[in-house]
């Protein structure tokens, strides 16, 4: 059972609280900033068409046109609130994708910013990158369009490369992009780091561990920082001992990767810190966080642990949203675009709805949160409810297996 609600009265009321969360100005603004806004009145106007891919998001089991119709986004005129199919698809086509980027980038500006800043480790925002990938219809535009991994047979549906830039402690989105699934992920990171505001600290694994994707992030904007888990093969110097197992290294920049970006420095310093769970082999933090007293090695190790959230927003998208279906549903490159993009937005939406419903300052663990509260679910649709608690479980379950694990002696 996914995050997509029932149909009926009830749940537009739930999609009109979903709208109101959006500044009506920022609608207008959208289609105005992407050149898409239009003096000519028709039954199905730009504006509509944002709701519409809006709705398709939170209505997944609904046909298109459907949910035209169930959310009344047809204004009044001729027949009976009614809508081709065709007039849908050339609505959809008339929007394009830049007002739903315009707009998800808008919000998510003001909400994943804010709850960052609520949030806050020692001064700095916390945030978290990782990829993953979306199937898409197997149509003949998608399959030139976004490729699909080694070795896919040629019925194999094709995949869209899908990067997040997420507040870690709220799970909204700040910044994402995607593309072709031979475009890296790496690729797609750099592209977001424009995005990570000053007095930041974004938390990575160990493939996005090179100097060419992680220094831009460090050397650029006002005290940013990073945090990864180092590579096996990883070289590093020892410069100084700031404690047990905590040390300064120095990382030599390869010239292949200098020569490629002069901006590099030849010497990379960093901080090293080694720690052990129980049950677990040794393991090997890397940070641009130099400072031993500001940020002490024991926060640090803990603090990498909430890489894990990302995972768990993964999964929410994917589980909760998409509910595990075989792909999305757009057939054309660009319908994919306005389709991720109203999907981001979407996911959005519901972590804003979900923080408000449980009637807290903090939403670090916002299934846990909902369910210690369950009053403040009783707005909430039947069919989400249960939605929220089966992902309770599963989260409570992975947050309570994490704690034990990272503290223990």
């Amino acid at each position: 059972m996914g995050f997509g609600v029932a149909v009926g009265q009830v749940d537009r009321g739930i999609f009109a609280r979903f709208q109101a969360s959006i500044d009506p100005g920022w609608v207008l603004e959208a289609l105005t900033a992407t050149g898409t806004a239009t003096l000519r009145r028709r039954r199905f106007p730009v504006e509509q068409v944002i709701w519409l891919v809006l709705g398709m998001a939170l209505f997944r089991d609904l046909p298109i046109v459907e949910v035209v119709k169930e959310l009344a986004l047809v204004l009044p005129g001729s027949g009976v609130g009614r809508i081709a199919a065709s007039a849908v698809m050339q609505a959809r086509a008339r929007l394009g994708e830049s007002p739903l980027r315009w707009l998800f980038e808008k919000c998510a500006e003001a909400w994943a910013k804010a709850s960052a800043d609520r949030h806050r480790w020692r001064g700095l925002a916390l945030f978290g990158v990782d990829g993953s990938t979306v199937r898409v219809p197997d149509s003949t535009e998608n399959r030139a369009a976004f490729g699909a991994g080694k070795g896919r047979t040629v019925g194999g549906y094709p995949l869209v490369r899908i990067v997040t830039l997420m507040a870690l402690r709220s799970h909204l989105l700040l910044a994402a992009r995607f593309g072709p699934y031979r475009v890296s992920e790496r690729k797609h990171a750099r592209d977001l780091w424009p995005s990570v505001p000053d007095d930041s600290l974004v938390i990575v694994d160990r493939g996005f561990l090179y100097a060419r994707d992680l220094w831009p992030l460090q050397a650029k904007g006002n005290n940013r920082h990073w945090l990864s888990r180092a590579r096996k093969n990883s070289k590093l110097r020892v410069v100084k001992r700031l404690g047990r197992g905590d040390v300064l290294v120095r990382v030599l920049v390869n010239r292949e990767a200098r020569r490629q970006e002069p901006s590099l420095p030849e010497h990379w310093a960093m901080r090293a810190i080694r720690y052990h769970r129980r049950g677990f082999r040794e393991q090997k933090l890397l940070t641009s966080l130099l400072d031993p007293v500001k940020y002490p090695a024991a926060e640090i190790v803990a603090l990498y642990h909430e890489r894990w959230e990302l995972e768990l927003g993964f999964d929410e998208v994917k589980t909760e949203m998409l509910e595990r279906e075989e792909a999305i549903r757009s057939k054309s490159a660009a319908g994919v675009a306005q389709e991720l993009w109203g999907l981001a937005l979407a996911y959005n939406l519901v972590r804003l709805e979900m923080a408000r419903a449980a009637e807290i300052a903090s939403a670090r663990y916002g299934f846990i949160c909902c369910a210690l509260q369950p009053s403040a679910l009783a707005s909430l649709p039947a069919r989400w409810r249960r939605s929220i608690a089966s992902s309770l479980s599963r989260t409570s379950c992975r947050h309570a297996a994490r704690s034990a694990s990272i503290h223990a002696p």
